[in-house]
């Protein structure tokens, strides 16, 4: 599966709980000038890619368009990875927390992002 690039409107709206179809949303937060963003977008597009994800919809979202949402979602910085699941009026939202110790110059280890989907789908 592809990953979209997600509007602030867009991004707002499944927030404010108005996407009434139920479904479960990945979305890497990331700014155009984070190195650490540019390095985890591969193993990124390669968890997107998966067969065992072919259900989720995985969305990419440069925080520079809406940088209010990390505080609407409770983090602090970029890369940060989200999983919001919608179809009510208040989606459930989950936030990967930040590793003890940065991933090779990517933050995530690809395997905590895994398990987090995992965990939280």
């Amino acid at each position: 599966m592809s990953i979209d690039r997600l509007s602030k409107v867009a991004l707002q709206r499944i927030l404010a709980g108005k996407v009434n179809q139920e479904a479960t949303c990945v979305i890497k937060f990331y700014s155009n000038n984070c190195p650490l963003c540019h390095k985890l977008s591969d193993p990124y597009k390669d968890l997107a890619e998966k067969e065992n994800y072919s259900d989720l919809h995985f969305f990419a979202f440069n925080i520079a368009d809406y940088p209010r949402a990390a505080k609407v979602m409770g983090f602090k910085g970029v890369p940060t990875i989200t999983l919001v699941k919608t179809g009510s009026k208040k989606p459930k939202i989950r936030v990967l927390k930040d590793p003890e110790k940065p991933y090779e110059n990517m933050w995530y280890n690809p395997k905590d992002i895994e398990e987090f989907i995992e965990k939280e789908r």
